[in-house]
């Protein structure tokens, strides 16, 4: 070999060497975080396809059941790690990444963040606020799965799955995803939009489902029968309706004086359907109906109650710039398909202010049932059913007959005030007599409690200014064409 060539040879190893250990420096280098990210990828950082999914913060805890279904079929012994740091809480987690690269910030592997949700009124989970876990790919690419909770800056939650290529990312994303929907919490829960006292969160909380029999619903003879067969009769023959290419989606309307029955009614339905996810909306949460119809066609069969939807459905002839509220809540209703199996129940004291385009077509409102005052015979058998695990040795004929024109709230209220005065008496195991009953009804009848029995909807009707409510020659007749009225 001559000279030049070995020179050639001494320099080229040399250099070889040099960035031998260049590269092994710069592994010493690299923080511990990155190296663990890229070690699995097997790529370097600024290969790295960064797939990001977020979602309402409400749905976090569907978030945290898909990933942990999909690190059970696809890593089940992973281990998730955090991050330490100062300033995590304002950076993505691809932004710390880089920034530990780079050494801006000092981001290390740490401790997980954990949070609760709930997964039923009276139960809670743990759900990740903050790590991340080595997993793979449904074809065995190596991933990296990230969650993040809400932040401050960023009301929502998200998944993020770092990949070597973009075909892994996503369909790892798209898996996890498939089995959010396939282990959703929500699905045959009571739902309400809104903080509740049953493990309230910040939207959708969970409410228990109610324990009521036929018999405790106390309705003119047919009306129970009319409405089940409306709600859980098209429910129980939905395929058949199908096949046949009927539509499932159906509204009701509950209406008549308060404190008739109606919510009581609605709760009926909500024991009765128990495989059915039903979602509340009374008062200002009527605003989220688009967000509720679309969780009821995901979770269908459903319901989706609307309590004095006069409260928003109001005819636009009331206001000058028509009703936002009433177009969110049309839109909704029309935006759930008619094969999906959801039954829209609204109820109101006030049918006759009630915009007239809830009955321009099947499907919005295909039923509207009256909640009457009960008559005398309804009277009597409320009172047995309030007083139903009591003793009872009172004459009720008296008091039905001076109670003409009450609501079932005005009896639960009597034969509250009722075994109150026995207690107040002395009586350990209240058995009520006719004084019982007689005391507390004449205490309601007086004047002082005029307001008490309008508040119950057992007073006279009240007129602001002697006038009707509703639109020039509207009336409730008048909404009531075109609909099965019973």
């Amino acid at each position: 070999m001559d000279l030049t060539a070995a020179k050639g040879l001494a320099q080229a190893l040399s250099d070889l060497l040099k960035d031998a250990h260049q590269q092994l420096a710069e592994e010493r280098e690299r923080p511990e975080l990155v190296a663990r990210v890229t070690g699995h990828l097997g790529c370097e950082l600024r290969n790295i396809v960064n797939v990001v999914e977020r979602f309402p913060a409400w749905e976090h805890v569907n978030l945290q059941r898909g990933v942990d279904a999909y690190l059970a079929a696809q890593s089940p012994r992973a281990d998730w790690f955090g991050i330490a740091g100062h300033g995590r809480e304002h950076n993505d987690l691809v932004n710390m990444l880089a920034s530990a690269a780079r050494g801006w910030e000092r981001f290390e592997p740490g401790a997980v963040d954990y949070a609760t949700a709930a997964t039923g009124p009276d139960e809670t989970t743990e759900v990740v606020s903050l790590g991340l876990v080595l997993s793979r790919s449904p074809e065995g690419i190596p991933v990296v799965l990230g969650v993040r909770g809400t932040q401050e800056h960023m009301p929502q939650c998200q998944v993020v799955v770092l990949a070597p290529d973009r075909r892994s990312a996503t369909r790892t994303r798209d898996e996890i995803e498939r089995l959010m929907r396939e282990h959703d919490v929500y699905k045959g829960q009571i739902l309400s939009f809104l903080w509740s006292e049953h493990r309230g969160n910040d939207l959708v909380t969970f409410l228990p489902r109610p324990e009521l029999t036929a018999d405790q619903v106390i309705l003119p003879d047919g009306v129970l029968t009319t409405v089940e067969r409306h709600i859980a009769g098209i429910a129980e023959h939905a395929a058949r309706l199908r096949e046949h290419g009927q539509h499932l989606k159906r509204g009701l309307l509950l209406h008549g004086p308060p404190g008739t029955g109606k919510t009581h009614t609605v709760r009926y339905f909500m024991g009765r359907m128990r495989e059915c996810t039903v979602i509340v909306l009374t008062g200002s949460a009527i605003k989220y109906v688009t967000q509720a119809a679309g969780l009821a066609r995901r979770l269908q069969p459903a319901i989706v109650i609307l309590e004095d939807v006069d409260l928003v459905a109001r005819d636009r002839s009331y206001t000058e710039d028509g009703n936002p509220l009433l177009f969110a809540l049309l839109d909704a209703m029309d935006g759930v398909g008619a094969d999906a199996d959801v039954t829209f129940v609204l109820t109101t004291n006030r049918a006759d202010v009630l915009e007239r385009a809830l009955a321009d077509r099947p499907g919005r409102v295909d039923l509207a049932v009256e909640i009457p005052k009960p008559d005398a015979a309804l009277r009597t058998a409320l009172l047995r059913l309030y007083a139903r695990d009591l003793r009872l040795e009172a004459d009720l004929e008296p008091i039905v007959a001076r109670t003409e024109g009450a609501t079932a709230s005005f009896f639960k209220e009597l034969l509250r005030r009722a075994v109150l005065g026995a207690l107040l008496s002395g009586d350990t195991v209240p058995t009520l007599t006719d004084e019982h009953l007689g005391t507390a009804l004449e205490d309601m009848l007086g004047e002082r409690e005029a307001l008490t029995r309008s508040l119950l909807g057992s007073g006279d009707p009240v007129h602001e200014g002697g006038e009707e409510y509703g639109p020039p020659g509207f009336s409730p007749s008048a909404f009531s064409s075109g609909l099965h009225e019973f």
